[in-house]
């Protein structure tokens, strides 16, 4: 009896955003100086661009001086059958403010959060403190499974 061999693959671009539409946990990776991180966040994906929302503090600091990320997304089924999607691009704040185009991008942000978090910046909002939305270009994008 043979033993089955895994099989790599690239995925396709309609899988890649297949993927990152039926998540919304995933990893964000940034640098400062010599030191790289990497941390949780809850997400969502929409027409091209990554929405989240976070507080205040060391991630916005840094981000501020390096806006330019790294994202991932998994799908693991067992050691050899997953899918994972590398995203690569710029964050973004966004502000209730400023000019018109701000306010309708960061309404436009808010919106794309509450389709998986209605509450979210509500009195009901489950995490209040994350009160400042970003948002993520999808400037690059791979993907890679196993079968």
């Amino acid at each position: 009896m043979t033993k089955p061999t895994p099989r790599f693959r690239e995925l396709t671009t309609a899988e890649c955003h297949a993927l990152l539409d039926a998540h919304h946990v995933g990893r964000m990776a940034f640098t400062y100086k010599d030191r790289v991180d990497i941390e949780p966040i809850h997400y969502v994906h929409d027409d091209g661009w990554l929405y989240g929302r976070t507080t205040a503090g060391t991630k916005l600091e840094i981000v501020t001086h390096n806006r330019w990320v790294a994202f991932e997304v998994d799908e693991v089924r067992d050691m050899f059958e997953w899918q994972s999607v590398v995203v690569k691009g710029g964050l973004y704040l966004l502000r209730r403010e400023g000019s018109e185009q701000e306010m309708a991008t960061y309404d436009h942000g808010l919106k794309v959060i509450r389709r998986v978090m209605p509450a979210a910046l509500t009195s009901d909002d489950p995490t209040p403190e994350r009160a400042l939305l970003f948002r993520i270009h999808i400037d690059e994008m791979t993907g890679r499974g196993a079968s």
